[in-house]
């Protein structure tokens, strides 16, 4: 039986560097990339795709859109990591842990869409609460999230790595698009349940890769009884044979350390761990802490690839040992 061919259109970016890299020492799988010459000729990259068994697309939107209409017409199976077709009808969504019945779609699917780095964290923090009416879907929630900076690509990497800048070692976060509305909110909005699109607040911080999205939660918006011990339980049951979603153990009021929250303590890994920190006066603080171009973007892609492909979902994954 001849192996799977995949094709990466768009290998040199951040998130198909990291793609490849993850990918080159397998054995059950032909990784085929264009030389730098064709890496831009659509002629090249369409007959590459017609000859894929499957394409991963690591593209600006537009262009994704374009590659995506050519895997179509050829018959290939497709993987988009780009944001273009997060919330499109006749795409299946990438997260396998979303629900009991996503794994099957997903190895089913022809067309996957990747889901974006935020929105990994802020949905599997918040679909489980709502589906379990810890939390009532008309909660109008707020989300603090901090990324490394390799989040925004090439452009936004040269900025910060720049001299004239003088952003690396910056001694706080830089909050942006506070001015704009986010393009991961229709996807945080479609997929966590919630009645109303939640406030996005981003910011940027001076290390090149890791993520950590932060919920606060008014006891005012809990149902009922619900504090920090039910939530955490609920993800427990929820998350329970997830191999890349790990519940962090609760500690109830216990003083937070420091070093608990690193936002690069998951990198180079394909998971994501979920917190849940409660206070005096009822309130909850949700946390979510990944890798923005692991869980959030390469990782998962494979974890899609492989499943879409019937090889094992965590093939080629790295983990901690926990």
């Amino acid at each position: 039986m001849s192996k799977p061919r995949i094709f990466i259109d768009g290998h040199a970016g951040t998130t198909g560097l990291r793609i490849r890299h993850w990918l080159a020492d397998r054995q059950d799988i032909v990784l085929s990339t264009l030389h730098e010459a064709d890496r831009k000729s659509d002629p090249a990259r369409q007959k590459a795709i017609a000859e894929s068994d499957l394409t991963i697309l690591c593209l600006p939107d537009d262009a994704a859109a374009m590659a995506a209409g050519w895997a179509d017409a050829s018959g290939s199976k497709v993987l988009d990591a780009s944001s273009f077709h997060r919330v499109a009808d006749g795409w299946i969504y990438g997260m396998p842990e979303l629900g009991p019945a996503q794994r099957a779609a997903i190895e089913n699917a022809q067309r996957v869409t990747n889901p974006g780095c935020y929105p990994s964290a802020f949905v599997l923090l918040v679909r489980p609460l709502v589906e379990a009416g810890l939390l009532p879907a008309s909660a109008p929630l707020a989300i603090h999230a901090l990324s490394g900076y390799s989040g925004g690509g090439k452009g936004l990497i040269e900025r910060w790595e720049s001299d004239a800048q003088g952003l690396e070692g910056l001694p706080y976060e830089a909050p942006y698009a506070l001015e704009r509305i986010h393009k991961h909110i229709p996807e945080m909005h479609r997929y966590s349940m919630l009645d109303h699109a939640p406030q996005f607040i981003p910011a940027v911080g001076p290390f090149y890769c890791g993520m950590r999205v932060e919920i606060p939660v008014h006891a005012a918006l809990l149902a009922q009884g619900v504090e920090g011990e039910s939530i955490w339980q609920c993800w427990s049951e929820r998350y329970a044979d997830e191999p890349f979603v790990e519940v962090a153990p609760y500690t109830a009021f216990d003083p937070v350390h420091e070093k608990s929250l690193d936002p690069t303590a998951l990198n180079e890994t394909n998971e994501l761990r979920l917190h849940v920190f409660p206070n005096a006066d009822g309130h909850l603080l949700l946390v979510g802490i990944l890798d923005n171009l692991g869980k959030g973007a390469s990782g998962v892609a494979i974890q899609n690839l492989n499943l879409m492909l019937g090889l094992g979902e965590a093939t080629a994954l790295p983990r901690r040992e926990r």
